[in-house]
Formats: structure tokens, C-alpha cells, sequence
């Protein structure tokens, strides 16, 4: 099994920029748009924000097209608010569950051979540590994109949980059709190298 170490600083530098993406959108979104504009609270700098235990402001949405709104809602669950509780346990569990995948996901990037999945790992990553983060300071996580048509909703979602659906699809559409014709590619070249010797 082959190591590549020298990923570890591109790793840390893509999953710190997702993370810090989303935690700036988040704290835009909870204490400039909703807190400041809509409650006429006061609204606390980014990094007192991020660094400070939070407060879970109530549901609140903004109608901004006919298909689309900026909501306030809590996801106390996993994805689309599966296995959703109001105990702090239920919160300690996901936290923890989400750090071993995480630790799974970074020996999986440093053993990778392919760089453009270790680029998705990565992505994951730092979009499950932005969502580890509001767990251990709200209890939950901050969603605010509401896409809906005709009355049916999707569930509404965050940066982070785009970063990790964008970042599971490339590796699943690549498992299903880039790496069989990297392998025929691959065959191809070994042929012609036995065929030419």
C-alpha cells in the first residue's frame, strides 16, 4: 500500500477554505441577515461568533424567488433530519461519529492513488467538520437554502452539506465510470508494451 504524505497540506489548506466558507456563510446568514436585519439585534463579529456558544435563533424564512428561500431551521439529525433528537446525547453521538469517519476518510486520502479523489476527500471533510462544529456549539446544524416546487420542499441544506454531496457524487461517479476506462486505458498501454517487446 502506497502512502502519499505530501497531500497533507493541500488536504488541511482545501478543508480549511470549505470549512471557512460555510462557517462565514452561516454566521452572514444568522447574524447579519436574520439577527441584525430581521430582529434588529445586535449582531457579533465573525470570529467572537465562531469562537462563542451559540444561540439557536427560532424558524424564520425569506421568500427571495418563487422556487427558492432563505430559511432559519435546525438539523438536530443527519442528513434530510434522519435519527433527529432533542437530547444533548443524540448531538455527542453524531459529533463522534462524524470524527471517525472523518479519521477514515483522511488514512482512505493519504493511501488514494488518484489525486482528483483525494481533492473530493478533502472537500468532504472540511464540509463534516463544518457541520461537527455547530453540533458541539448548537446542539444542531445551521441550514438555510430552501429550494421547493408545486408545495414539496427539499430538505433544507448548507454549504458543508453541499461540499459533502458534490464531493460523494464525484467519487461515486468516478467509481462507476471514470475509473473503468482509466482501467481500460491502463490495459490498453500494458498491451501495447507486451505486443511491442
Amino acid at each position: 500500500m502506497a502512502f502519499y504524505p505530501r497531500r497533507i497540506p493541500f488536504t488541511l489548506c482545501l478543508a480549511t477554505f470549505i470549512f471557512v466558507c460555510d462557517q462565514l456563510c452561516k454566521w452572514w446568514m444568522i447574524e447579519i441577515l436574520f439577527k441584525a436585519q430581521n430582529l434588529g439585534v445586535a449582531s457579533q463579529g465573525f470570529f467572537e461568533w465562531l469562537l462563542s456558544g451559540g444561540e439557536r435563533l427560532g424558524p424564520m424564512h425569506i421568500e427571495l424567488l418563487p422556487f427558492f428561500n432563505l430559511v432559519m431551521v435546525w438539523n438536530k439529525g443527519v442528513s434530510f433530519g434522519m435519527f433527529a433528537g432533542d437530547d444533548s446525547s443524540g448531538a455527542m453521538i453524531l459529533i463522534a461519529t462524524s470524527l471517525i469517519i472523518t479519521a477514515f476518510l483522511l488514512f482512505w486520502l493519504l493511501t488514494v492513488h488518484e489525486k482528483s479523489i483525494a481533492v473530493a476527500i478533502s472537500v468532504i471533510i472540511g464540509g463534516a467538520l463544518g457541520n461537527v462544529h455547530d453540533r458541539a456549539r448548537f446542539g444542531a446544524v445551521a441550514d438555510f437554502f430552501d429550494f421547493h416546487f408545486l408545495g414539496w420542499h427539499y430538505p433544507a441544506f448548507n454549504i458543508a452539506d453541499c461540499a459533502i454531496v458534490l464531493g460523494v457524487a464525484y467519487i461515486v461517479l468516478h467509481g462507476l465510470f471514470m475509473s473503468k476506462s482509466d482501467n481500460k486505458n491502463k490495459d490498453n498501454k500494458e498491451n501495447e508494451v507486451s505486443s511491442n517487446n
